[in-house]
């Protein structure tokens, strides 16, 4: 059975990966695509807006730990990257490029953050990922090479652009995966989206119809905003690197469902590609690590349940049940187990 952090993140790339031949969709309405990038996160923000209102509303935003002022600075650079960048070059690919190629192009966003996740975090990546990793870049150049589907050039550097942009964003975002992933997703929506909105406006962009702005800010909850949240969780399970490994699905969704929509042509190149990026993502899905390692003592708070690393006491007055947030202390451990770079799992290892 799959563990919680892979099925999130899994599910995060399907609603991501439909979302892109539905948002080329609606560019083919005369949308520009600097407004619909803007239009995706605002409805992702609004969308979760009301969620967060629902959730404190029934009381069950407690389970959550919320962001704190030294998580501020992390998440304006989460916006400018993540919110603001990406999704406008994202728009201005999908312009020019075919929704299927475009599609399986972004499986670029996963090598880019298991790249700066292995070369800048130094988050552990053995070498089972690497070759998968090698197979879904194999995949991706293919792609992008002249015999592949029409349409390219700048098209297909913006959509590697937008997909350097997320992979930086989904690093730094693994710096507030302790917080509430609404209460991430949601003023990420908001902020990216109001920006990106008066920009688009100043620029000349005229508003769509009121159902094309409705299906874009559905497309946006959805694609971008619950599968934000998603991805949130998976990162606090998973680490950074493997998240994004198996969130390279997204591609596959997409492109399957650009073939059905549209109507492209599946070319040799297009199966080929799908091929080894399947691979890649089969050595990723399949690996295994465990060895002996050492906690060090740590403090800190996120939603968590009385597992063999939370045996703690509680503060007075907190609320019974679980899961629940609050500030705790881990105290020193050795022991060995099958682990991902998860919050507590972020320690070094013999090269």
């Amino acid at each position: 059975m799959l563990a919680p952090g892979i099925r999130l993140a899994m599910l995060s790339a399907l609603l991501f990966g439909a979302s892109t031949p539905f948002a080329k969709l609606v560019l083919g309405n005369g949308v520009n695509p600097w407004l619909l990038a803007s239009l995706l996160y605002l409805g992702s923000g609004i969308g979760l807006a009301l969620v967060h209102l629902w959730r404190k509303a029934i009381g069950r935003g407690e389970a959550e730990a919320p962001l704190v002022r030294s998580d501020l600075p992390w998440l304006a650079l989460v916006i400018l990257c993540g919110g603001a960048v990406a999704p406008v070059l994202l728009m201005a690919g999908l312009a020019t490029t075919p929704a299927s190629t475009a599609s399986l192009l972004l499986n670029l966003e996963g090598l880019a953050t298991l790249a700066i996740a292995w070369l800048v975090f130094r988050e552990n990546v053995d070498r089972r990922l690497l070759i998968g990793a090698a197979a879904i870049l194999g995949g991706a150049v293919l792609l992008s090479w002249g015999g592949g589907p029409a349409g390219g050039g700048l098209g297909m550097l913006a959509i590697a652009g937008a997909c350097l942009a997320w992979g930086i964003d989904n690093n730094l975002t693994r710096k507030l995966s302790s917080a509430d992933p609404v209460q991430i997703a949601m003023l990420k929506g908001l902020a990216a989206g109001t920006v990106n909105l008066v920009l688009a406006l100043t620029l000349g962009a005229a508003l769509p119809a009121v159902p094309v702005v409705a299906g874009a800010a559905l497309i946006g909850f959805l694609g971008y905003g619950v599968s934000l949240v998603m991805f949130v969780v998976a990162l606090r399970h998973l680490g950074t690197a493997r998240s994004g490994a198996y969130f390279s699905t997204a591609p596959f969704i997409g492109a399957l469902l650009a073939v059905a929509m549209f109507g492209e042509t599946i070319t040799a190149p297009l199966i080929i590609a799908g091929i080894l990026m399947a691979i890649g993502f089969w050595l990723h899905l399949t690996e295994s690590h465990g060895h002996e390692h050492a906690h060090e003592a740590l403090e800190h708070d996120h939603r968590h349940i009385h597992d063999s690393h939370h045996q703690h006491d509680h503060p007075p007055g907190l609320a019974p049940g679980e899961p629940h947030s609050h500030r705790h202390r881990h105290g020193p451990m050795v022991h060995s187990h099958a682990h991902y770079p998860d919050l507590h799992h972020r320690h070094d290892h013999e090269t």
